[in-house]
Protein backbone atom coordinates (compact mmCIF):
# COMPACT_ATOMS: atom_id res chain seq x y z
CA UNK A 1 0.00 0.00 0.00
CA UNK A 2 1.38 3.33 -0.96
CA UNK A 3 1.37 7.04 1.27
CA UNK A 4 0.82 8.32 -2.48
CA UNK A 5 -2.23 6.11 -3.24
CA UNK A 6 -5.97 6.56 -2.92
CA UNK A 7 -6.48 3.52 -0.94
CA UNK A 8 -4.14 4.78 1.54
CA UNK A 9 -5.33 8.51 1.99
CA UNK A 10 -8.79 7.52 1.90
CA UNK A 11 -9.53 5.11 3.67
CA UNK A 12 -6.81 2.73 5.46
CA UNK A 13 -5.22 6.36 7.01
CA UNK A 14 -8.82 7.92 8.26
CA UNK A 15 -9.55 4.03 9.68
CA UNK A 16 -6.14 3.84 11.05
CA UNK A 17 -6.39 7.27 13.39
CA UNK A 18 -9.92 7.06 14.55
CA UNK A 19 -9.29 3.54 15.66
CA UNK A 20 -5.48 4.72 17.47
CA UNK A 21 -7.79 7.51 18.86
CA UNK A 22 -10.95 5.09 19.98
CA UNK A 23 -8.49 2.97 21.74
CA UNK A 24 -6.19 5.57 23.35
CA UNK A 25 -9.43 5.89 25.56
CA UNK A 26 -8.64 2.44 26.94
CA UNK A 27 -5.15 3.21 27.47
CA UNK A 28 -1.48 3.23 26.41
CA UNK A 29 -1.31 -0.27 25.65
CA UNK A 30 -4.85 -0.82 23.53
CA UNK A 31 -3.45 2.22 21.16
CA UNK A 32 -0.49 0.42 20.71
CA UNK A 33 -1.86 -2.50 20.17
CA UNK A 34 -4.22 -1.21 17.76
CA UNK A 35 -1.35 0.69 15.92
CA UNK A 36 0.53 -2.86 15.92
CA UNK A 37 -2.69 -4.51 13.92
CA UNK A 38 -2.75 -1.64 11.42
CA UNK A 39 0.87 -1.44 10.54
CA UNK A 40 0.96 -5.28 10.20
CA UNK A 41 -2.25 -4.67 8.05
CA UNK A 42 -0.55 -2.48 5.92
CA UNK A 43 2.63 -4.81 5.22
CA UNK A 44 0.90 -7.58 4.79
CA UNK A 45 -1.69 -5.96 1.80
CA UNK A 46 1.42 -6.12 -0.72
CA UNK A 47 2.21 -10.08 -0.09
CA UNK A 48 0.61 -11.18 3.20
CA UNK A 49 3.04 -14.18 3.20
CA UNK A 50 5.60 -12.11 4.07
CA UNK A 51 4.22 -10.56 6.91
CA UNK A 52 5.13 -14.42 8.73
CA UNK A 53 8.87 -13.34 7.63
CA UNK A 54 8.42 -9.84 9.98
CA UNK A 55 6.73 -11.17 12.78
CA UNK A 56 9.65 -14.17 12.53
CA UNK A 57 12.45 -11.10 12.47
CA UNK A 58 10.55 -9.45 15.23
CA UNK A 59 10.41 -12.33 17.80
CA UNK A 60 13.61 -13.76 16.87
CA UNK A 61 15.61 -10.23 17.44
CA UNK A 62 13.39 -9.65 20.74
CA UNK A 63 14.37 -13.09 22.07
CA UNK A 64 18.20 -12.26 21.64
CA UNK A 65 17.68 -9.00 23.24
CA UNK A 66 16.04 -10.38 26.12
CA UNK A 67 19.35 -12.61 25.99
CA UNK A 68 21.60 -10.36 25.99
CA UNK A 69 20.63 -8.34 28.70
CA UNK A 70 20.57 -11.45 30.82
CA UNK A 71 23.38 -12.79 29.81
CA UNK A 72 25.85 -9.93 28.24
CA UNK A 73 28.60 -10.93 26.45
CA UNK A 74 28.99 -11.26 22.48
CA UNK A 75 27.78 -14.20 22.05
CA UNK A 76 24.21 -13.56 21.15
CA UNK A 77 25.01 -10.25 19.82
CA UNK A 78 27.04 -11.74 17.36
CA UNK A 79 23.86 -14.74 17.08
CA UNK A 80 21.66 -12.02 16.03
CA UNK A 81 23.68 -9.95 14.44
CA UNK A 82 24.59 -13.47 11.83
CA UNK A 83 20.78 -14.02 11.77
CA UNK A 84 19.86 -10.46 10.88
CA UNK A 85 22.64 -10.74 8.31
CA UNK A 86 21.87 -13.57 7.14
CA UNK A 87 18.47 -13.10 6.35
CA UNK A 88 18.89 -10.00 4.91
CA UNK A 89 21.36 -11.41 2.30
CA UNK A 90 19.35 -14.35 1.65
CA UNK A 91 16.83 -12.28 0.13
CA UNK A 92 18.88 -9.31 -1.47
CA UNK A 93 21.88 -10.80 -2.61
CA UNK A 94 20.91 -14.52 -3.56
CA UNK A 95 21.42 -13.46 -7.17
CA UNK A 96 24.76 -12.27 -6.83
CA UNK A 97 25.86 -16.33 -6.12
CA UNK A 98 23.24 -17.85 -8.87
CA UNK A 99 20.53 -18.40 -6.86
CA UNK A 100 17.41 -16.44 -8.92
CA UNK A 101 13.42 -16.53 -8.26
CA UNK A 102 13.71 -15.45 -4.73
CA UNK A 103 11.61 -12.69 -4.09
CA UNK A 104 12.40 -9.55 -2.32
CA UNK A 105 10.43 -8.83 0.85
CA UNK A 106 9.57 -5.44 1.06
CA UNK A 107 11.42 -3.22 3.46
CA UNK A 108 13.32 -5.80 4.85
CA UNK A 109 16.63 -4.18 4.27
CA UNK A 110 14.96 -1.23 6.69
CA UNK A 111 13.51 -3.32 9.37
CA UNK A 112 16.90 -5.16 9.51
CA UNK A 113 18.87 -2.04 10.25
CA UNK A 114 16.11 -1.26 12.76
CA UNK A 115 17.03 -4.50 14.45
CA UNK A 116 20.77 -4.68 14.60
CA UNK A 117 20.80 -1.14 16.16
CA UNK A 118 18.57 -2.60 19.01
CA UNK A 119 20.87 -5.30 19.38
CA UNK A 120 24.42 -3.16 18.97
CA UNK A 121 22.71 -0.97 21.68
CA UNK A 122 21.34 -3.25 23.97
CA UNK A 123 24.56 -4.61 24.45
CA UNK A 124 26.31 -1.39 24.58
CA UNK A 125 23.84 -0.67 27.51
CA UNK A 126 22.22 2.21 25.85
CA UNK A 127 18.53 0.51 26.39
CA UNK A 128 17.01 -1.11 29.42
CA UNK A 129 14.13 -4.26 29.44
CA UNK A 130 11.88 -3.19 26.32
CA UNK A 131 8.17 -4.78 26.41
CA UNK A 132 7.12 -6.88 23.44
CA UNK A 133 4.56 -4.60 22.36
CA UNK A 134 6.38 -1.63 22.43
CA UNK A 135 9.32 -3.15 20.58
CA UNK A 136 6.97 -4.84 18.11
CA UNK A 137 5.67 -1.15 17.12
CA UNK A 138 9.10 -0.23 16.99
CA UNK A 139 10.20 -2.12 14.21
CA UNK A 140 6.22 -2.03 12.55
CA UNK A 141 5.48 1.23 12.97
CA UNK A 142 3.93 1.72 9.07
CA UNK A 143 5.07 5.19 8.48
CA UNK A 144 9.24 4.24 8.88
CA UNK A 145 8.28 0.21 8.43
CA UNK A 146 9.20 -0.09 4.59
CA UNK A 147 11.31 3.14 3.31
CA UNK A 148 12.56 4.63 6.90
CA UNK A 149 13.40 6.68 8.56
CA UNK A 150 16.28 4.56 9.86
CA UNK A 151 15.22 5.78 13.31
CA UNK A 152 17.49 4.87 16.30
CA UNK A 153 15.49 2.56 19.26
CA UNK A 154 17.07 4.70 21.80
CA UNK A 155 15.05 8.14 20.17
CA UNK A 156 11.74 5.99 19.24
CA UNK A 157 11.28 3.22 22.26
CA UNK A 158 10.84 5.98 24.64
CA UNK A 159 8.24 8.04 22.70
CA UNK A 160 6.24 4.58 22.59
CA UNK A 161 6.65 4.03 26.76
CA UNK A 162 5.08 8.27 26.93
CA UNK A 163 2.53 7.80 24.24
CA UNK A 164 -0.68 9.64 25.60
CA UNK A 165 -2.80 9.30 21.99
CA UNK A 166 -4.85 12.41 23.14
CA UNK A 167 -2.21 15.02 23.87
CA UNK A 168 -1.90 17.79 21.73
CA UNK A 169 -4.08 16.32 19.52
CA UNK A 170 -4.93 19.25 17.48
CA UNK A 171 -1.92 20.81 16.75
CA UNK A 172 -0.49 16.99 16.15
CA UNK A 173 -3.50 16.92 12.99
CA UNK A 174 -2.38 20.08 12.03
CA UNK A 175 1.11 19.51 11.54
CA UNK A 176 1.29 16.06 10.80
CA UNK A 177 -1.15 16.68 7.56
CA UNK A 178 1.01 20.04 6.27
CA UNK A 179 3.72 17.88 6.19
CA UNK A 180 1.70 15.05 4.20
CA UNK A 181 0.63 17.01 2.27
CA UNK A 182 3.43 19.09 1.07
CA UNK A 183 5.61 15.91 0.46
CA UNK A 184 2.16 14.25 -1.17
CA UNK A 185 2.53 17.47 -3.71
CA UNK A 186 6.88 17.05 -4.10
CA UNK A 187 5.75 13.25 -5.10
CA UNK A 188 2.73 13.73 -7.03
CA UNK A 189 3.40 17.18 -9.36
CA UNK A 190 7.24 17.42 -8.67
CA UNK A 191 9.10 13.63 -8.70
CA UNK A 192 6.71 11.67 -11.17
CA UNK A 193 6.01 15.08 -13.62
CA UNK A 194 10.17 14.65 -14.04
CA UNK A 195 10.01 11.21 -14.46
CA UNK A 196 8.71 11.36 -17.59
CA UNK A 197 12.09 13.57 -18.99
CA UNK A 198 14.53 11.31 -16.75
CA UNK A 199 12.71 8.28 -18.13
CA UNK A 200 12.97 8.23 -22.21
CA UNK A 201 16.75 8.78 -21.88
CA UNK A 202 17.99 6.04 -19.12
CA UNK A 203 15.63 3.50 -21.31
CA UNK A 204 17.58 4.48 -24.89
CA UNK A 205 20.69 4.16 -23.00
CA UNK A 206 19.59 0.46 -21.49
CA UNK A 207 18.82 -0.45 -25.80
CA UNK A 208 22.46 1.01 -26.21
CA UNK A 209 20.64 4.06 -28.62
CA UNK A 210 22.89 6.85 -29.18
CA UNK A 211 21.91 9.24 -26.90
CA UNK A 212 22.70 13.33 -27.57
CA UNK A 213 24.09 15.73 -24.97
CA UNK A 214 20.97 17.48 -25.18
CA UNK A 215 18.82 14.66 -24.55
CA UNK A 216 21.27 13.34 -22.23
CA UNK A 217 21.95 16.11 -19.62
CA UNK A 218 18.27 16.72 -19.81
CA UNK A 219 17.56 13.00 -18.71
CA UNK A 220 20.43 13.80 -16.22
CA UNK A 221 19.17 16.94 -14.37
CA UNK A 222 15.38 15.36 -14.13
CA UNK A 223 16.25 12.27 -12.70
CA UNK A 224 18.59 14.47 -10.19
CA UNK A 225 15.60 16.36 -9.09
CA UNK A 226 13.29 12.93 -9.81
CA UNK A 227 14.93 11.31 -6.90
CA UNK A 228 15.50 14.44 -4.68
CA UNK A 229 11.74 15.40 -4.60
CA UNK A 230 10.55 11.98 -4.66
CA UNK A 231 12.79 10.78 -1.58
CA UNK A 232 11.91 14.49 -0.22
CA UNK A 233 8.82 14.12 -0.65
CA UNK A 234 8.59 10.48 1.31
CA UNK A 235 10.54 11.97 4.15
CA UNK A 236 8.24 14.46 4.22
CA UNK A 237 5.16 12.36 4.59
CA UNK A 238 6.86 9.69 6.90
CA UNK A 239 7.17 12.67 9.72
CA UNK A 240 3.92 14.02 9.37
CA UNK A 241 2.09 10.93 9.61
CA UNK A 242 4.25 9.19 12.68
CA UNK A 243 3.49 13.21 14.30
CA UNK A 244 -0.33 12.27 13.31
CA UNK A 245 0.37 9.70 16.00
CA UNK A 246 2.56 11.06 18.70
CA UNK A 247 5.63 10.05 17.38
CA UNK A 248 8.51 12.18 16.23
CA UNK A 249 10.97 11.30 13.81
CA UNK A 250 14.21 12.74 12.88
CA UNK A 251 15.08 15.04 9.94
CA UNK A 252 16.17 12.90 7.46
CA UNK A 253 16.96 15.18 4.39
CA UNK A 254 17.91 18.81 4.81
CA UNK A 255 18.56 20.47 1.11
CA UNK A 256 21.41 18.31 -0.19
CA UNK A 257 22.12 20.06 -3.13
CA UNK A 258 22.55 22.82 -1.22
CA UNK A 259 26.03 21.42 0.25
CA UNK A 260 29.09 23.21 -0.34
CA UNK A 261 31.14 19.81 -0.26
CA UNK A 262 30.25 16.51 -0.22
CA UNK A 263 31.22 15.35 3.55
CA UNK A 264 28.52 17.85 3.83
CA UNK A 265 26.14 16.73 1.13
CA UNK A 266 25.97 13.19 3.20
CA UNK A 267 25.10 15.12 6.40
CA UNK A 268 21.98 16.21 4.31
CA UNK A 269 20.77 13.12 2.49
CA UNK A 270 19.08 10.03 3.81
CA UNK A 271 20.53 11.56 7.19
CA UNK A 272 19.35 8.30 9.23
CA UNK A 273 21.28 6.20 6.94
CA UNK A 274 24.32 8.46 6.90
CA UNK A 275 24.50 8.18 10.43
CA UNK A 276 24.25 4.51 10.69
CA UNK A 277 26.81 4.14 8.56
CA UNK A 278 29.07 5.72 10.31
CA UNK A 279 27.78 4.85 13.70
CA UNK A 280 27.76 1.01 13.45
CA UNK A 281 29.95 0.53 10.62
CA UNK A 282 32.77 3.54 9.73
CA UNK A 283 33.36 3.73 13.66
CA UNK A 284 33.46 -0.41 14.63
CA UNK A 285 35.64 -0.63 11.94
CA UNK A 286 38.51 1.59 13.26
CA UNK A 287 37.34 4.96 12.10
CA UNK A 288 40.24 7.41 11.57
CA UNK A 289 42.02 5.96 15.02
CA UNK A 290 44.33 3.93 13.28
CA UNK A 291 46.27 5.91 10.57
CA UNK A 292 45.29 7.29 6.96
CA UNK A 293 45.49 4.16 5.38
CA UNK A 294 43.16 2.67 7.81
CA UNK A 295 41.00 5.91 6.83
CA UNK A 296 40.88 5.51 3.79
CA UNK A 297 39.94 1.74 3.57
CA UNK A 298 37.50 1.97 6.20
CA UNK A 299 35.94 4.93 3.67
CA UNK A 300 35.57 2.60 1.03
CA UNK A 301 34.30 -0.01 2.95
CA UNK A 302 31.94 1.90 4.70
CA UNK A 303 30.51 3.60 1.26
CA UNK A 304 31.00 0.54 -1.01
CA UNK A 305 28.67 -1.19 1.34
CA UNK A 306 26.66 1.44 1.50
CA UNK A 307 25.96 1.51 -2.14
CA UNK A 308 25.50 -2.38 -1.92
CA UNK A 309 22.75 -2.06 0.36
CA UNK A 310 20.35 -0.11 -2.40
CA UNK A 311 20.97 -3.54 -4.58
CA UNK A 312 22.35 -6.88 -5.30
CA UNK A 313 24.23 -5.15 -8.51
CA UNK A 314 27.37 -3.35 -10.12
CA UNK A 315 25.47 -0.51 -10.57
CA UNK A 316 25.14 0.21 -6.95
CA UNK A 317 28.51 -0.69 -5.85
CA UNK A 318 30.45 1.94 -8.51
CA UNK A 319 27.54 4.49 -6.83
CA UNK A 320 29.20 3.65 -3.80
CA UNK A 321 32.27 3.69 -4.75
CA UNK A 322 32.43 6.89 -6.34
CA UNK A 323 31.10 8.57 -3.20
CA UNK A 324 33.59 7.00 -1.41
CA UNK A 325 36.63 8.17 -3.68
CA UNK A 326 34.93 12.04 -3.42
CA UNK A 327 34.66 11.72 0.26
CA UNK A 328 38.69 10.60 0.05
CA UNK A 329 39.13 13.44 -2.28
CA UNK A 330 37.87 15.99 0.60
CA UNK A 331 39.77 14.68 3.06
CA UNK A 332 42.93 15.31 1.51
CA UNK A 333 41.88 18.72 0.29
CA UNK A 334 41.09 19.33 3.88
CA UNK A 335 44.46 17.80 5.10
CA UNK A 336 46.35 19.63 2.86
CA UNK A 337 44.78 22.81 3.72
CA UNK A 338 43.13 23.88 0.09
CA UNK A 339 40.78 26.64 0.38
CA UNK A 340 37.80 25.97 -2.69
CA UNK A 341 35.44 29.29 -2.90
CA UNK A 342 32.11 28.44 -1.38
CA UNK A 343 30.34 28.40 -4.53
CA UNK A 344 33.61 26.70 -6.59
CA UNK A 345 32.74 23.97 -3.93
CA UNK A 346 29.14 23.87 -4.48
CA UNK A 347 29.33 23.53 -8.38
CA UNK A 348 32.11 20.81 -8.13
CA UNK A 349 29.69 18.89 -5.47
CA UNK A 350 26.38 19.07 -6.73
CA UNK A 351 28.09 18.08 -10.38
CA UNK A 352 29.97 14.85 -8.40
CA UNK A 353 26.58 14.09 -7.16
CA UNK A 354 24.66 14.38 -10.70
CA UNK A 355 27.77 12.29 -12.31
CA UNK A 356 26.98 9.71 -9.65
CA UNK A 357 23.61 9.22 -10.30
CA UNK A 358 24.10 8.02 -13.68
CA UNK A 359 25.01 4.36 -12.67
CA UNK A 360 22.92 4.86 -9.75
CA UNK A 361 19.84 4.87 -12.21
CA UNK A 362 21.11 3.29 -15.32
CA UNK A 363 20.13 -0.15 -15.95
CA UNK A 364 23.61 -2.09 -16.07
CA UNK A 365 27.04 -1.02 -16.20
CA UNK A 366 26.93 -0.84 -19.84
CA UNK A 367 23.86 1.00 -20.17
CA UNK A 368 25.64 3.59 -17.72
CA UNK A 369 28.87 4.01 -20.23
CA UNK A 370 26.92 4.70 -22.90
CA UNK A 371 24.98 7.61 -20.83
CA UNK A 372 28.46 9.23 -19.67
CA UNK A 373 29.13 8.85 -23.65
CA UNK A 374 25.86 10.79 -24.20
CA UNK A 375 26.27 13.51 -21.65
CA UNK A 376 30.47 14.35 -22.59
CA UNK A 377 28.90 14.69 -26.50
CA UNK A 378 30.44 11.58 -27.71
CA UNK A 379 27.09 11.21 -29.85
CA UNK A 380 27.25 14.22 -30.92
CA UNK A 381 24.98 17.38 -30.25
CA UNK A 382 21.26 17.15 -31.61
CA UNK A 383 18.28 20.14 -32.07
CA UNK A 384 14.74 20.52 -33.00
CA UNK A 385 14.93 22.35 -36.35
CA UNK A 386 12.18 25.15 -34.65
CA UNK A 387 14.88 26.07 -32.18
CA UNK A 388 17.50 26.17 -34.98
CA UNK A 389 15.24 28.59 -36.54
CA UNK A 390 14.82 30.50 -33.86
CA UNK A 391 19.09 31.11 -33.48
CA UNK A 392 19.87 30.32 -37.53
CA UNK A 393 24.01 30.05 -36.45
CA UNK A 394 23.39 26.99 -34.35
CA UNK A 395 23.18 25.13 -37.48
CA UNK A 396 26.81 25.14 -37.80
CA UNK A 397 27.40 23.51 -34.42
CA UNK A 398 24.36 21.08 -34.41
CA UNK A 399 22.97 17.86 -36.05
CA UNK A 400 19.67 19.34 -36.98
CA UNK A 401 17.06 16.84 -36.30
CA UNK A 402 12.83 17.31 -36.21
CA UNK A 403 12.50 16.16 -32.91
CA UNK A 404 14.44 14.79 -29.99
CA UNK A 405 13.49 10.81 -29.84
CA UNK A 406 14.48 10.39 -26.38
CA UNK A 407 13.76 13.89 -24.68
CA UNK A 408 10.36 13.42 -23.00
CA UNK A 409 7.43 12.68 -25.47
CA UNK A 410 9.37 13.55 -28.36
CA UNK A 411 7.33 16.30 -29.39
CA UNK A 412 7.85 19.83 -30.48
CA UNK A 413 7.97 21.20 -27.57
CA UNK A 414 8.95 18.19 -25.39
CA UNK A 415 12.53 20.53 -25.27
CA UNK A 416 11.00 23.84 -24.10
CA UNK A 417 8.96 22.30 -21.50
CA UNK A 418 11.64 20.54 -20.17
CA UNK A 419 13.66 23.71 -19.88
CA UNK A 420 11.10 24.83 -17.89
CA UNK A 421 10.35 22.35 -15.58
CA UNK A 422 13.60 22.18 -14.56
CA UNK A 423 14.30 25.23 -14.27
CA UNK A 424 11.11 25.38 -11.33
CA UNK A 425 12.59 21.91 -9.85
CA UNK A 426 16.03 23.58 -9.56
CA UNK A 427 14.87 27.05 -8.36
CA UNK A 428 12.75 25.19 -5.86
CA UNK A 429 15.90 22.78 -4.51
CA UNK A 430 18.45 25.57 -4.78
CA UNK A 431 16.81 29.01 -4.06
CA UNK A 432 13.81 27.74 -1.97
CA UNK A 433 13.80 27.61 2.34
CA UNK A 434 12.63 23.29 2.88
CA UNK A 435 10.20 22.19 4.56
CA UNK A 436 11.85 22.47 8.32
CA UNK A 437 13.11 25.84 7.21
CA UNK A 438 9.21 27.24 5.98
CA UNK A 439 7.72 30.04 8.21
CA UNK A 440 4.48 29.03 8.64
CA UNK A 441 3.42 31.55 6.31
CA UNK A 442 5.47 30.31 3.03
CA UNK A 443 4.08 26.66 4.31
CA UNK A 444 0.58 27.84 4.12
CA UNK A 445 1.67 29.38 0.37
CA UNK A 446 3.20 26.18 -0.62
CA UNK A 447 0.18 24.34 0.30
CA UNK A 448 -2.36 25.97 -1.51
CA UNK A 449 -0.17 25.86 -4.63
CA UNK A 450 0.33 21.75 -4.30
CA UNK A 451 -3.30 20.96 -2.97
CA UNK A 452 -4.94 21.84 -6.28
CA UNK A 453 -2.05 19.78 -8.34
CA UNK A 454 -2.01 17.60 -5.91
CA UNK A 455 -5.73 16.27 -6.03
CA UNK A 456 -5.82 16.33 -9.60
CA UNK A 457 -3.02 13.95 -9.60
CA UNK A 458 -4.40 11.68 -6.93
CA UNK A 459 -7.51 11.43 -8.69
CA UNK A 460 -6.84 10.95 -12.32
CA UNK A 461 -3.74 9.18 -12.21
CA UNK A 462 -4.47 6.13 -13.36
CA UNK A 463 -2.55 4.59 -10.77
CA UNK A 464 -0.27 5.14 -7.78
CA UNK A 465 3.51 5.53 -9.02
CA UNK A 466 6.03 3.62 -6.24
CA UNK A 467 8.81 5.56 -4.35
CA UNK A 468 12.15 5.18 -5.79
CA UNK A 469 12.78 4.15 -2.26
CA UNK A 470 10.99 1.17 -1.79
CA UNK A 471 12.85 -0.80 -4.28
CA UNK A 472 15.57 -0.84 -1.74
Amino acid sequence: MLFNSRLFILVFLPVALAGFLAAGRLGRRAALAWLLAASLFFYAWWKPVFLLLLLFSIAVNFCAGRLILRHGGRVWLVAGLVFNLGLLGFFKYAGLFGLGGIFLPLGISFFTFQQVMYLVDTSRGGLGRVGFLDYACFIAFFPHLISGPIVRPGHILPQFAALRPWAGLKDRLVLGAELFMLGLAKKLVLADGLARFAEPGFAAAARHDPLSLIEAWVALLAYGLQIYFDFSGYSDMAIGLARMFGIEFPVNFNSPYKARNISAFWRRWNITLSGFLRDYLYIPLGGNRHGEGRRIGNLMITMLLGGLWHGAALRFLLWGGLHGVYLVLHGWAERVGLRIPARLGWALTLLAVLLAWVPFRADGFGAAMDFYRGLFGGNGIALPGICVQLVPGLAHFVRVVPVLPYLGDARTLSLPQAVLFLALGWWIALCLPNTQEMTQTRRHVALVAGTAFSLQALFFAPAAVPFLYFQF
